[in-house]
């Protein structure tokens, strides 16, 4: 009931601030920022390609992007979330509206999961629930940071499922789900499953240590955090096995994207350093931004109701301190840097170094709920305790340059509703009293009797009567004939109910919108962005499309790019990529040849230039708004003769290309003036501004090493002589920056390697199969980086250059070679254990028996009635054998289970029968007494 009110605030919310932005889909405002411009809506737009069998071929191999380069890395990291799918029923043009919906529905999925996990925990007020879940959904780290960078949402909605798993461990139930949802977590994205996975240890932790001195009335409940009954020992046990399995049954994903990482570009590192605390404090508030801060925002309905903990007197103490030393406990470890190192895998990551960040907001939330559904609404004691916890935390951030007078004027405002919110639900709960109030009345509320606003006919632990004060009320109240009195109450109670229901969601809704709405206009003035598909790509992917003629020949999505990714988003096979897993022997190789970078290296860029096209087999090109052909160009499969010594790159680009190619090409004019006829090319990796021919046009290098490498740059072609390049701007410009092409010695040599190439070159999916000239000799190359996974006539794949190669024998008429992704068979091998293991430990994670209801342990002093009651009573009493019946033969545990069950249906239907068994009859409370004895 409370997962759905959460999902559609949290998705409303979001949507509210998008379209406040004017950001698309409601505005002309991009939303294609950084990572999701580059990579996830080019990622999506691949996926899409393969779930209607146009990507050109499988999930093992990506020949789209840098010229050949493993695909199922990247699935595992971009892709296996199961959200992803939605994009097949999406038109491709509208790739961009299909993230988006699917990056909006992520945080609903997350309100309605962490909505979930809370009543599971407690019983309380179903709308708290949804409000609460809504308020994690809608946290800062969610909105401002993983809004671009769509697989980070999957953590968010993983921690409350693992939570939820948590619950399960404790109570020793779903022992087979449990590891499924784990593998289900991981899966879909596993380093902020990671996160989430440790998050949620430690709130099995605080579960067990506040459960010990739950004893008074609690620990019959869920909400007591007891632990059914077993030892502690036992519980983290089974959290372990849980958490093993399930990485294991995700191993078929994991391993091939651990090993594509190792293989990887090492990109950059660097050392952490903590936020200053007023930076820190500034981001609790909503409407700011920054980028090496932890986004701490939380709805202020939220974060009332969490630093109210402390002071709710009506929640056992152990409980108060545990939740509220776990919260600060994550807050300080984020500031230091070993844990901030264990949180994020051992290594501070190049964006962002507060990615657990929804870890805080998720404990935030469960420490708010924990005083609402132990000690119920809480008064003003504790209100004004929290307001000045606030409060303080709002001076905090006064010498911050990152708040504003909207920052302060929205969470001042959002505090004051949210008081008055939870004041009128407290006064709607209505008068409760005796033995029946606080925290034993609320565990005690059933799933009916607490009602969407929580203000069901609470009743006292151990017991069905009403609390006296009351009783004594209505009895008065129906003595004196005023029945109309009491339903005027109770409508009035409701009307309080209703409206402080309301301002307290508004105090999550409002806030999380205004905030969206910021972090969609500063992101754009900040961070590199990209434009949404448009009359551009659809000119480019036509041009592309129809000039496709794979395998015969390669077709460049070209400069100037519209992203990183643009061969995935467009189409055809170039040799742009960017990837957490491009591979470090592409990125090499290319770099040698004249290629540019961003972002440290892992964001390859298009190589517009004709020697390289020529070894590439590029036969089309998209170039400055039109496509051009090819003449100069190789087949997919060459022949080179055998060196008998390690050929190496150097330090010129020109040079390198000439080795690869294996003839001499370019003339490198000691004065930088080429021969009239040549064409111009400029290369200075490092250097940042404009070179130009003359008085020809000036053409744009970003250099600026190590973060961005300038490609190597056509300029056009010597026609006067004497004409020299001219460099404006700043960076190192290298001896032999201008290599002078010669058009007709690279027709020579493209004529005689074709000679002796492969006459037909055949590629399915993963496997390349080339047939070779007759009398070939030496070594056959694929112009395809030698990545790992390559295999050639049953032996790993030889290194030419960077490029695949294999030894052709005397004699042969073909080579065939075969790509398996690292990894591959690893994780499939672990995945068939873990199945096994789950199998096998389905029996070992199962209690022995039932403690109590639902696998909780049964209160102190409550004894176990002596006649049979209960499922296994119930299977006694129908000849069902126990566990060693009279036969003495031991009856399996879920046949006792299956027939109790039954019987239990059957005699609640035989009461509805009854129309003499009514709430005030003998009967009934009978019927009742039978039903309790039963289930404990």
């Amino acid at each position: 009931m409370a997962a759905l009110p959460a999902a559609l605030l949290a998705v409303a919310a979001v949507c509210a601030g998008d379209a406040a932005a004017r950001t698309f889909p409601f505005g002309a405002r991009t939303r294609a920022v950084n990572d999701l411009g580059n990579q996830f809506v080019p990622f999506h737009a691949h996926l899409w390609d393969l779930l209607h069998g146009r990507a050109g071929g499988g999930v093992l191999l990506n020949w789209r992007s840098g010229y050949g380069t493993s695909l199922l890395p990247d699935l595992g990291t971009y892709l296996t979330s199961p959200f992803a799918l939605l994009v097949a029923v999406f038109p491709r043009e509208r790739i961009d509206l299909a993230v988006y919906v699917v990056t909006a529905l992520k945080p609903g999925a997350a309100a309605a999961a962490m909505a979930v996990v809370l009543l599971r925990q407690r019983r309380g007020p179903r709308w708290g629930a949804a409000v609460l879940g809504a308020a994690y959904a809608l946290c800062g780290w969610a909105v401002v940071e993983a809004a671009y960078n769509p697989m980070w949402l999957d953590g968010l909605i993983a921690f409350p499922l693992l939570c939820l798993v948590v619950e399960w461990v404790r109570e020793g139930r779903r022992t087979a789900l449990g590891p499924v949802v784990v593998a289900l977590c991981w899966a879909a994205n596993f380093y902020t499953a990671y996160m989430a996975t440790l998050g949620a240890g430690l709130v099995l932790l605080v579960r067990i240590a506040v459960g010990a001195g739950a004893g008074r009335a609690g620990s019959a409940e869920r909400g007591s955090g007891g632990v059914a009954g077993r030892g502690t020992g036992a519980v983290l046990g089974r959290a372990v096995l849980t958490v093993l399995l399930g990485v294991g049954l995700a191993a078929p994903v994991l391993v091939p994207v651990f090993l594509g990482s190792r293989h990887a570009y090492p990109g950059w590192t660097r050392r952490f350093e903590a936020a200053e605390w007023a930076d820190v404090a500034a981001r609790v508030l909503p409407v700011t931004y920054s980028f090496f801060t932890p986004a701490l925002f939380l709805g202020a309905g939220a974060l009332l109701l969490a630093a109210a903990l402390p002071f709710h007197r009506a929640v056992a103490g152990r409980e108060r301190g545990g939740w509220c030393a776990l919260a600060a406990g994550v807050v300080l470890s984020a500031q230091w840097e070993p844990t901030h190192l264990v949180w994020h895998v051992f290594a501070t990551p190049n964006g962002s170094p507060y990615r657990q960040t929804f870890v805080l907001a998720g404990v935030v939330v469960m420490a708010a709920w924990t005083g609402v559904a132990a000690g119920g609404w809480p008064g003003w004691r504790p209100l004004l305790g929290g307001a000045a916890v606030l409060g303080a935390v709002a001076a905090g951030a006064a010498g911050s340059a990152l708040v504003s007078g909207a920052a302060y004027g929205l969470f001042g405002g959002a505090a004051l509703v949210a008081v008055a919110g939870v004041l009128l639900l407290r006064a709607g709960a209505g008068p409760v009293g005796g033995a029946g109030s606080g925290r034993e009345a609320l565990s005690e509320a059933g799933p009916r009797g607490d009602g969407l606003w929580g203000a069901g006919a609470l009743r006292r632990a151990g017991g069905g009567r009403r609390s006296p004060r009351g009783a004594g009320l209505r009895g008065v109240l129906r003595g004196a004939g005023l029945r109309g009195v009491l339903r005027g109450a109770g409508h009035g109670r409701r009307v309080l109910r209703g409206a402080g229901g309301l301002l307290l969601a508004g105090t999550v809704v409002v806030p999380g919108a205004a905030t969206t709405a910021y972090a969609d206009r500063e992101r754009p003035a900040r961070l590199d962005h990209y434009p949404s598909w448009g009359a551009a790509h659809d000119a480019r992917a036509a041009a592309v499309r129809g000039a496709d003629g794979w395998p015969g020949h390669r077709t460049e999505p070209g400069r100037p790019q519209l992203t990183g990714n643009d061969p995935l988003l467009v189409g055809g096979q170039g040799a742009a990529y960017y990837s957490s897993h491009t591979p470090e022997v592409w990125t090499r190789t290319l770099a040698a040849l004249g290629g540019g970078w961003t972002s440290h290296g892992r964001s390859l860029q298009s190589l517009d230039n004709p020697v390289t096209d020529a070894l590439f087999a590029v036969g089309a090109r998209w170039r400055d708004g039109r496509l051009v052909w090819n003449a100069q160009r190789l087949p997919l499969v060459t022949v080179r003769p055998s060196n008998p010594r390690e050929l190496r790159y150097g330090a010129s680009a020109f040079r390198n290309q000439e080795l690869l190619l294996g003839s001499r090409v370019y003339g490198l004019p000691s004065d930088g003036v080429c021969p009239v006829g040549h064409e111009v090319f400029a290369w200075a990796p490092d250097f940042t501004g404009t070179a130009r021919l003359g008085g020809g046009r000036p053409v744009e290098l970003r250099g600026g090493l190590p973060k961005r490498r300038a490609a190597m740059t056509p300029l056009g072609v010597q026609r006067v002589a004497g004409a020299r390049v001219e460099w404006r701007g700043r960076g190192a410009v290298p001896g032999g920056s201008v290599g002078c092409l010669d058009r007709a010695l690279l027709g020579e040599a493209v004529a005689r390697l074709r000679a002796g190439a492969a006459v037909d070159v055949r590629v399915d999916g993963d496997r390349v199969e080339a047939r070779l000239a007759p009398g070939a000799r030496g070594v056959a190359v694929l112009a395809a980086p030698r990545i790992a996974g390559w295999r050639c006539e049953g032996r790993p794949a030889g290194e030419h250059l960077g490029l695949m190669a294999v030894r052709v024998p005397p004699g042969a008429r073909s080579v065939s070679c075969a790509f398996r992704t690292p990894g591959l068979r690893a994780g499939a091998a672990a995945g068939a254990l873990a199945v096994a293991g789950l199998v096998v430990a389905g029996f070992a994670l199962r209690p022995p028996g039932p403690a109590g209801p639902a696998g909780v342990a049964r209160p102190a002093g409550v004894a176990r009635p002596a006649g049979p009651s209960g499922a296994a009573g119930m299977a006694r009493a129908s000849g069902v054998a126990g566990p060693a019946g009279a036969s003495g033969v031991a009856a399996p545990a879920g046949v006792v289970r299956a027939v109790g069950a039954v019987r239990a249906v059957g005699a609640r239907l035989r009461r509805a029968r009854r129309p003499y068994a009514t709430k005030t009859s003998p009967a009934h409370h009978r019927a009742v007494s039978r039903e309790r004895g039963g289930a404990a």
